[in-house]
């Protein structure tokens, strides 16, 4: 899995970056689209985290997305 598929299919996604990074707002999401460094752009801003903690956050969300799919 890789990010364009993320983007791709952002609406079934959505829901789980909802779950892992609850205060992002429905209109932050929609507004990423799916976009990784948009997305990373909304969680800095949210947590106030540095962009390498952010990067590895979302690197260990994929990952999970991915073992998820494999089981499916």
């Amino acid at each position: 899995m890789n990010w364009d598929r993320i983007e791709g299919n952002w609406k079934q996604f959505k829901g789980n970056v909802k779950q892992q990074w609850g205060k992002l707002t429905d209109a932050q999401l929609d507004v990423s689209a799916g976009k990784r460094d948009q997305l990373a752009g909304k969680i800095q801003e949210a947590y106030g985290i540095s962009r390498d903690e952010t990067n590895k956050q979302l690197s260990a969300w994929l990952d999970r997305q991915k073992e998820i799919e494999t089981v499916k």
